[in-house]
């Protein structure tokens, strides 16, 4: 049990330490948000790619 105890308690001051430490919090926010951007950038380009397509198609069969 006393071994169960310092486990838990080992536990609960690294949850503190986790919570008061905020050293590269930046770093974390900006590579979450590149992310991001690179996921929204993927969704998008077929999209942009086959209207592009479609547009080049268009004004070569008018010409």
């Amino acid at each position: 049990m006393k071994r169960l105890n310092d486990v838990t308690l080992r536990l609960a001051m690294w949850a503190q330490h986790l919570k008061r430490n905020t050293q590269g919090q930046d770093l974390i926010e900006y590579a979450l948000m590149a992310g991001f951007v690179a996921v929204a950038a993927g969704a998008l380009t077929p999209n942009v790619a086959s209207h592009q397509h479609r547009v080049f198609e268009d004004h070569l069969s008018d010409g």
